[in-house]
């Protein structure tokens, strides 16, 4: 991707010993990538699951050492679980300011696998192809230069917003009754908690040196620190790796123009749920495939028994079980 990200011309991807080439292997090629951009051994987003460590290796040195990584002979991973799992879409884990920079280091990579998703992104983009990639409202906004303002913190990230939500309400008693020893969160004294000065989820990014714990003297600066390392100080480098990546096909401030939800269309598309009979109305019979073809009619039945199947998972099935047929 980065020695030919940089080109003008549509990029098509062709898999050697396969006969398929144009759309369809270059379609699949994007839509296995998407998916390999989400794997949690990744470290690249937040996550409340962590499996066996999981890696993607640009250079297929996996391959040369006989691991595949839990891939199928498809082509399609055997395992959902090493994905992340992000109902309100996917962003970037926090990492310390004092990480670990150096060739090999595991932020390293999670940086080069952010500028990678940038030159991705852009391609994509560039090209007209569609990513099954669910980025979060709040990834956009940062994409588009946009602040993150301390009620959007709270709407993407519901658990860690109503943390800070309910300590901030105790913090408005502080303010208003000025009763900071009587004052307690759901009847234990604050201290009684045993909060740490580090982010929660994440032991290793400390917010602030020493073993100062949390009180309700502190309390406010903990809070902020934890904000300001959720969606500042902890993905700054992430971000600006993802911005370098993006730049080397077209300039990023160009997609300023678009709101969220226009440039998460022009991305994802619509994420509507394809019906069998939709799917049948828009094949285009070629190469002696009629209506009657038995890839049809298993791709037609196919949509019938899943009729929730995700269009982008679909494509890619039909894709798979097409190219089977024409090996045999």
């Amino acid at each position: 991707m980065e020695m030919y990200s940089r080109q003008k011309a549509v990029l098509e991807v062709e898999y050697f010993c396969e006969v398929g080439t144009g759309l369809g292997p270059t379609l699949e090629f994007y839509t296995l990538l998407s998916h390999d951009l989400q794997k949690v051994g990744l470290n690249m987003w937040r996550s409340n699951f962590s499996p066996d460590k999981q890696s993607m290796e640009i250079d297929g040195d996996e391959l040369k050492n006989g691991k595949t990584n839990n891939i199928s002979e498809s082509g399609l991973s055997l395992a959902t679980s090493d994905i992340v799992q992000a109902p309100l879409g996917l962003f970037p884990r926090p990492w310390p300011p004092n990480a670990d920079t150096s060739d090999g280091s595991q932020f390293s990579k999670v940086i080069e696998y952010f500028r990678l998703l940038g030159r991705v992104i852009a391609k994509a983009l560039q090209d007209g192809r569609l990513l099954d990639l669910p980025l979060s409202t709040a990834l956009y906004k940062l994409v588009l230069g946009q602040s993150l303002i301390y009620m959007i913190f709270f709407l993407l990230m519901p658990s860690l917003g109503r943390f800070c939500k309910n300590y901030k309400s105790l913090l408005v008693l502080v303010y208003v009754h000025r009763a900071i020893a009587d004052l307690c969160f759901r009847g234990a004294p604050i201290e009684d908690i045993c909060l740490d000065f580090s982010l929660l989820g994440y032991p290793d990014y400390i917010l602030k040196p020493g073993e100062e714990n949390v009180d309700i003297n502190n309390l406010d600066e903990y809070i902020s620190l934890v904000v300001d390392a959720t969606v500042k100080t902890g993905i700054i480098r992430q971000m600006e790796a993802f911005r370098s990546g993006f730049n080397q096909v077209f300039d990023i401030t160009s997609l300023q123009i678009f709101s969220l939800d226009e440039l998460d269309y022009l991305l994802c598309g619509k994420r509507e749920l394809w019906e069998a009979e939709t799917l049948v109305d828009h094949i285009k019979f070629d190469h002696g495939y009629t209506a009657k073809s038995p890839a049809v009619i298993i791709t037609r039945d196919y949509g019938r028994i899943q009729p929730k199947a995700a269009a982008g998972l679909l494509l890619v099935g039909v894709w798979q079980l097409w190219r089977s047929i024409l090996a045999t």
